[in-house]
C-alpha cells in the first residue's frame, strides 16, 4: 500500500509539472541536401483548441550559444520558454528551436521549420515575429535579411552584427526593428549593433534601440520580462 501511495504521488507530481509546462517537444529535419535536424519546443495559446477557426501570431525565439545541444530543457533557461515553464501565458504560438552542438544557427533550416509549423498550426503569416539573444540575436538579423518580407517585426538582443550586414540593410528597410543591448557588454560589443541601427535610421527606418547602461552581456532578462516588448510585437502586421 505504501509503494502504491508513493507511485501515485510521483504520477500526480508529474501531471502537475506537465500542466505548468505546456510546451510540446518536436523534431524537424531539413531538406535532403542540407539534412539538418532541429529539435524544438512549441507553445500553443490557452484558447487555441477552443477557437478552431482562428489564426494566431507566431513568435519565434532563438537561444544563445550556451543552450545548444539535444536537451530541450536547456532552451527553457532564458527568454519566453523560461517564462512559459514558470506559468506565463502568451497570446501567440511560441516556437523555440534548439541549435545542434558545435554549429551556428542554420538559416535555411530555421525558415523551413517556421514554414512547417505555420502550415500545421493555423498561423497568421502576416504576424510572424522573430527574436533571439546573443547567437540567436545574430540569427535574427540574418534570417530577416535572408527572407525579406516574411517577418512582421524583429527584436535582436545583444546580437553580433556581421560585416556584410550593412550592404544587405536594404532588405529590411521596411521592417519594424527593436534592438536591445547592454552598454557594458564585453562579450558582444555594442558598437556594431549601434552602427546597424543608425544605418537603418539614416535610411528612413524608425528602428528602436534600447541600451541598458549598467548591463553586461545579459540584456535579455530585462528585455523578455518587459510586457511592452510583446505589446509592440502584437502591433506589427505585414501590409
Amino acid at each position: 500500500m505504501k509503494n502504491l501511495f508513493i507511485t501515485m504521488s510521483v504520477l500526480l507530481a508529474t501531471i502537475s509539472m506537465n500542466a505548468q509546462n505546456p510546451q510540446n517537444e518536436g523534431s524537424f529535419k531539413g531538406n535532403v541536401i542540407r539534412s539538418v535536424s532541429m529539435d524544438y519546443l512549441l507553445y500553443l495559446p490557452d484558447n487555441f483548441n477552443a477557437e478552431p477557426e482562428a489564426t494566431f501570431p507566431l513568435f519565434v525565439f532563438l537561444h544563445g550559444s550556451g543552450e545548444r545541444g539535444n536537451d530541450l530543457e536547456k532552451v527553457k533557461v532564458h527568454g519566453p520558454p523560461r517564462l512559459i515553464a514558470e506559468g506565463k501565458s502568451f497570446p501567440f504560438i511560441v516556437l523555440s528551436p534548439q541549435c545542434p552542438d558545435h554549429v551556428d544557427w542554420d538559416t535555411e533550416t530555421l525558415y523551413a521549420l517556421i514554414k512547417h509549423v505555420a502550415s500545421r498550426y493555423r498561423v497568421d503569416e502576416k504576424r510572424v515575429y522573430l527574436t533571439g539573444l546573443s547567437m540567436g540575436g545574430w540569427a535574427t538579423w540574418d534570417l530577416a535579411m535572408a527572407y525579406p518580407g516574411y517577418f512582421a517585426a524583429i527584436a535582436p538582443v545583444c546580437g553580433p552584427v556581421n560585416r556584410n550586414y550593412p550592404a544587405r540593410v536594404k532588405e529590411i528597410l521596411n521592417l519594424p526593428v527593436w534592438a536591445f543591448h547592454g552598454a557594458m557588454d564585453d562579450v558582444v560589443p555594442i558598437t556594431s549593433a549601434a552602427r546597424m541601427i543608425k544605418l537603418l535610421q539614416d535610411n528612413g527606418n524608425p528602428a528602436r534601440f534600447t541600451i541598458y547602461p549598467d548591463a553586461n552581456h545579459d540584456s535579455w532578462t530585462e528585455t523578455y520580462n518587459n510586457p511592452e516588448l510583446y505589446e509592440w510585437f502584437l502591433q506589427q502586421k505585414l501590409k
